[in-house]
């Protein structure tokens, strides 16, 4: 019974190591990252890589629930101060944990059935958490009325596929859409780029 457990334990282990070494790789290479050089990362030979996943597909969907859960986990902490802050910085990780794994969710989606049960399941979490997150922030009027949890989805994906491998953009669009593009600056509207104004007449 002692050795079964342990096997199962080291199974555990070396499917962990498997999943983080891929997550690392993927982030870096993309969905094609090379199966090879994961087993090698994750110090286990290419046998074991895929009695744990027979396919590349299913190692990706394992990718993509883990860094679904860490997200997930991060956001249902005990809220804070400032409920507005918070949503606007669970925003930013998943707008840059997207565009850093566009390819990750397109490979997914180009599959013979599209998303599975399990990833639709990945999806409603995010939306569970958001809902959460905007009522906190809604709350205490951190939000504008009429922002909705399906407007920040769209937000957060919209500048992660334009930003594509791009984490720092996809972080400052996404605060710069936050926080308005409206200068603070109420003297009046700035003159319009490559105008010049008319001579004023004596």
């Amino acid at each position: 019974m002692d050795r079964v457990k342990t096997l199962r334990a080291d199974g555990r282990r070396n499917r962990e190591r498997i999943v983080a070494a891929a997550a690392e790789l993927v982030a870096r290479d993309g969905a094609q990252a090379s199966l090879e050089e994961i087993a090698r990362r994750s110090g286990v030979g290419s046998a074991t890589l895929h009695r744990h996943f027979p396919s590349r597909r299913a190692l990706l969907e394992a990718v993509f629930r883990a860094g679904v859960a860490q997200l997930c986990a991060r956001a249902a902490v005990q809220p804070g101060e400032d409920p507005g802050a918070e949503l606007a910085a669970w925003l930013e990780e998943l707008t840059v944990y997207t565009a850093t794994h566009r390819g990750l969710a397109a490979a997914l989606l180009a599959g013979p059935d599209g998303l599975s049960p399990e990833e639709l399941c990945c999806t409603d979490m995010l939306l569970d958490v958001m809902e959460v997150l905007v009522a906190r922030a809604s709350s205490v009027g951190a939000l504008h009325a009429v922002a909705t949890t399906k407007d920040l989805m769209l937000l957060a994906n919209a500048i992660a596929v334009a930003t594509e491998d791009d984490p720092a953009t996809a972080s400052r669009l996404l605060r710069l859409a936050l926080t308005g593009i409206r200068s603070e600056n109420r003297n009046g509207p700035p003159s319009r780029p490559g105008r010049a104004r008319a001579p004023t007449k004596k």
